[in-house]
């Protein structure tokens, strides 16, 4: 029997605008709102040349964490199952048909609105971005490797971007030796040591530091963009005392970009932390900066709107814009 979300929390998501499909979920993110109505885009389109438009944020492992993070903004509170076996999920072209079928169903009221481009809107309706990082952790769906591939093979598919919080080390090195690793592997640096790791990330597996050092030097070898994203917290993290602690982790994992944001006060979190934690826009550029003068990264663009700093590897370039999702950086 395929597992499902738990009724309560499956209601929840649903009036938050989730289209849900058992174990699976897809979302449209206000940045794609915004970019079907070409009123704005997102960091991602800015940085990297996605097309906003025409993204699918989505999980196959919507409630299903290895850790329950202060800043999250889903209800990790609800989420006590933490493995997903094989047996009991769905095939990975099962799950990219339905979400693609309800992300669909979720953006069939845009074509009525006033002044919206019918041909912009017809064309986002079929996403060729795929963001494997909407909710819950993607490396616990046991059939990733199989739905990136068969990502990879749709006639539409321009990029594929998977987020984890690297306490899974096994799955990535599944993706690197089966060949099925995405355009972009993002790891999320929560925190620069293990104690304030165990603080902010709550993490429910006993050796999790272990699990993160061994998926950042998994990912210093893996032959895709690589990107570190760094979620800054006010009376947390933002503190320039853990600059040498995130470079040593920097150094660890190699990125090819690091992604410097803010957290950002949404959804559960506010029950969490308060709006004092929220770091501003000029914050975060200068603890990027900070981390510039002291590493071989360089400042490469900004978001102020979503109060992100992209910094680029000086010693191991890479071309910033994405031109198909078979790019292999040397």
């Amino acid at each position: 029997m395929v597992i499902r979300i738990p009724k309560e929390v499956e209601r929840q998501l649903r009036n938050a605008h989730y289209g849900i499909f058992n174990h699976s979920a897809v979302q449209i993110c206000e940045w794609t709102k915004k970019a079907i109505r070409k009123e704005d885009f997102c960091y991602k389109q800015k940085f990297y040349g996605i097309p906003c438009h025409k993204c699918m944020q989505f999980s196959p492992a919507s409630v299903f964490c290895t850790n329950r993070c202060i800043f999250c903004w889903r209800p990790s509170e609800y989420m006590d199952q933490i493995f997903l076996k094989e047996g009991e999920v769905d095939e990975p072209s099962l799950i990219i048909e339905n979400l693609i079928r309800l992300r669909k169903q979720l953006l069939s009221g845009f074509g009525g609105l006033e002044g919206i481009d019918k041909k912009h809107f017809v064309d986002a309706l079929e996403p060729s971005h795929f963001a494997i990082s909407l909710s819950g952790e993607p490396c616990l769906y046991p059939k990733l490797p199989e739905m990136i591939t068969c990502l990879k093979t749709l006639p539409q598919t321009f990029s594929i971007f998977l987020v984890t919080n690297a306490q899974l080390p096994e799955m990535l090195e599944r993706l690197c030796k089966e060949n099925a690793l995405p355009t972009q592997l993002y790891i999320s640096m929560n925190a620069p040591t293990e104690e304030l790791y165990r603080r902010i990330c709550n993490p429910k597996l006993k050796d999790f530091w272990e699990r993160f050092l061994r998926s950042l030097e998994i990912m210093s070898k893996a032959k895709t963009r690589r990107i570190i994203r760094l979620t800054l917290i006010k009376g947390f993290t933002l503190d320039e005392r853990f600059l040498e602690s995130y470079l040593e982790l920097l150094k660890l994992a190699n990125p090819h970009f690091v992604e410097v944001k803010a957290y950002m006060h949404l959804g559960y979190s506010q029950k969490r932390l308060s709006p004092n934690n929220m770091p501003k826009f000029e914050e975060i550029k200068d603890f990027s900066l900070k981390l510039c003068e002291i590493s071989d990264f360089e400042l490469a663009d900004e978001k102020l709107e979503s109060r992100i700093v992209l910094l680029k590897n000086k010693r191991n370039p890479v071309e910033r814009f994405i031109h198909n999702n078979l790019y292999i950086p040397r």
